[in-house]
Order: C-alpha cells, then structure tokens, then sequence
C-alpha cells in the first residue's frame, strides 16, 4: 500500500457502524486468599527505600492480602471499596488492560508489576457516558492496600512518596500514548507504540527486541487507535519492510528506534514533499 495518510483508509475500511455495542459478558470477581504477604518482599523497588535496619522493622507491619485474578474480564469494584482510604490495588505480578469506552470506540492502557490501581474518577459533570473495565491478559496478582495498611505503615513515608510516583508514572505513560495517537500514519503510531511497550515489557534477543505481550490485534488497535483490520495490514507492511515481524502476542523489533523512524517518519516528510507535477510522490514502506 502507498505511504499515503493511513487516516483515510481506516475511515474507509475499518469505521463500524455507531449503533454498535460491545457484548456483554459476565465478569469474574479476583479470588480472595487467605495468605497475607510482605509488601516489601514483593516489590524490591519499595524495599530500596530503606536500609537493611529499617527494611526489617518496616517489612513486619507492610503486610497485605492478596487477590489472584484469572485471564478474563474481571469486576475489581468491590476491591476497590475494599481499599476505602487506601492507596489502591497494587499488582504484584501480571498483565491488566485498563478499557475505557465512549460511545462505540474503547482505548486500552496496559498495567502490570508494580502499578498501583484506583477507582476510576467519574466528573460529576461529565456529559460523556463512559463504560469501564478491567481486563486480565496473563494470570495477576494484586496487594490490597487498605486505610488500615496505610495506617500501618505511616511511620516510613517512604512508602506513600514511591506509590505516589508510580500513580505520576502511570498519568505519564498515558500522555505518551495520547502524543503516540497524534500521529496520522498508522505504522508510525504501531512502531512508536511498540518501542513504548519495548521499554517496559521488552527483551533483547538475538534478532532485536522482543516484545511477548498477551495482545491480539483487536487490544492493539484499541492502543494505536484503529481497528483490528487496519492493525493487521500494517503489520504485514511492517513485516515486509522488515521492521517489525511476529504475530502480536510476540512481535519482534527489528533494528534500532532511530532506524524505524528514520524509515517511516522522516521518509514519510520527503514522500509528502511535492514532487515534478506538484504532488507528493507516493512509495512503498521499505
């Protein structure tokens, strides 16, 4: 396909009808456990925070109960009641695709170890309808930290400055994907979001970076901001270019940041450029 702006193409192919709606289906509710464990054996980013002598007092009264949650849409509202005062449901380990629809189009966050989870805030005067939901792609486990945690752990507000980092972590990572979705071509928006993923979730292997993430094209497209046909097109023009191969649950980056955008931004400016009969020359990726 051309290089052309993909935003005409996905307007084309991939527009649903807007009496469309999501099916729905029941929701599972994460398992209680009876095992309560240390925070801060869990998550080592928390213990870093302190000295051995002080970890160790700490780490008596940073106790949590855990939920085990399944692959699967799940209901985490009455955990969230749980947590009351609380900082939040913290994952321990993991893969959660946060999903929040406006009328027939759905956006996706992707949450794992170490984020901290809240109830999301509804604006008493917010017009938009606004749908919900919280989906788990590999097997999770999540630290209720309630008000009575938090009273616990008052004496180290080393603990409350770290999660509230990792809450100004999630918000940034959010803006990063809304720069991601200005981007009017969607190979550019895939790879750049790949690269985004790549930094979290990615591991370098012989071939490149290798992002193994539970993603199908339909989450990809909520990512990117297209539908799963346009996903799948693109990355059969990645995979032909040779910048990106793999189905989508382990896609590989072939290259460097800078080689995949220098191929598909930078050309993309010189293809729009115009050319001897006063329009832009058109080409192939690659």
């Amino acid at each position: 396909m051309a290089t052309e702006d993909q935003a005409a193409f996905d307007d084309e192919v991939e527009r649903r009808p807007i009496s469309w709606r999501r099916r729905e289906v029941p929701k599972r509710r994460p398992d209680p456990t009876s095992l309560y464990i240390y925070v801060l054996d869990e998550d080592s980013d928390l213990a870093d925070e302190f000295d051995i002598r002080t970890r160790l007092a700490a780490r008596q009264l940073a106790t949590a109960r855990v939920l085990r949650a399944r692959v699967g849409e799940h209901d985490l509202a009455p955990w969230f009641d749980a947590v009351g005062l609380g900082p939040g449901l913290l994952i321990l380990d993991g893969v959660v695709a946060f999903e929040t629809r406006v009328g027939d189009r759905t956006s996706l966050e992707l949450v794992g170890a170490g984020d901290l989870l809240q109830l999301p805030y509804q604006r008493s005067d917010d017009l938009l309808e606004r749908g919900d939901a919280w989906r788990v792609l590999r097997s999770t486990r999540f630290a209720v930290l309630d008000a009575e945690f938090a009273d616990r752990v008052r004496p180290w507000p080393q603990i409350a400055q770290v999660l509230l980092r990792r809450a100004g972590r999630r918000i940034a990572d959010v803006d990063a994907l809304r720069a991601i979705a200005c981007q009017p071509r969607l190979e550019v928006r895939l790879v750049l979001l790949l690269w985004h993923l790549a930094a979290r979730w990615g591991r370098v292997d012989s071939t490149g970076i290798r992002v193994a993430l539970p993603l199908t094209h339909r989450l990809l497209g909520q990512l990117a901001g297209a539908e799963r046909p346009s996903i799948s097109h693109a990355l059969a023009r990645l995979a032909h270019a040779g910048l990106v191969t793999g189905p989508a649950g382990d896609l590989h980056l072939h290259g460097t940041l800078e080689h995949h955008v220098e191929t598909l931004i930078e050309r993309t400016s010189s293809l729009r450029s115009p050319g001897p009969n006063g329009q832009a020359d058109r080409q192939q990726i690659g």
